[in-house]
């Protein structure tokens, strides 16, 4: 059985970023998620801040495959505590992507999007209790000093 809330994020350390200048040849969709990096460093900081993005949560409603399924799609920024142990805030854009949910009202869609933000903490800590923050920010070093070492070139697209 599939779980009642699915979400799936990519995650980026804000403090990992070492340059937040958008390569020339980057695509416009890259530019703008730049652009949106840039904007959420200069509100929150870089320190206990990660940028999620490619982002989704379904809600389902019901036991059925193909009755009371809500998707939205999200991205901004988590905060924190000092440690990293734990989330303070979402600062989140949510939008509803799809439905399949007949009875659905414009208040509903409003309130799950509300939800969609405090699942989204939950499923944040429950990623750094995993171990998962700790190996992106672990990859996202090594990433970078391949970088480093070889001149800031990592080979051709990246």
């Amino acid at each position: 059985m599939q779980p009642h809330v699915e979400i799936a994020f990519d995650c980026y350390p804000l403090r990992s970023i070492a340059r937040f200048d958008v390569p020339i040849d980057a695509s416009p969709e890259q530019e703008e998620l730049g652009l949106r990096i840039r904007q959420a460093a200069a509100k929150h900081g870089l320190h206990n801040t990660f940028y999620l993005c490619n982002a989704r949560c379904v809600f389902r409603l019901t036991n059925h495959e193909q009755k009371g399924t809500v998707e939205y799609g999200f991205e901004g920024t988590v905060l924190t505590d000092a440690n990293d142990q734990h989330t303070l805030q979402c600062d989140l854009t949510v939008e509803l992507l799809s439905e399949v949910c007949p009875w659905l009202t414009a208040a509903a869609v409003a309130w799950l999007a509300d939800t969609v933000r405090e699942a989204v903490k939950i499923e944040f800590d429950r990623y750094i209790a995993a171990g998962e923050l700790q190996r992106t920010i672990a990859r996202i070093a090594r990433l970078e000093s391949e970088s480093n070492a070889g001149g800031g070139f990592l080979g051709m697209g990246l």
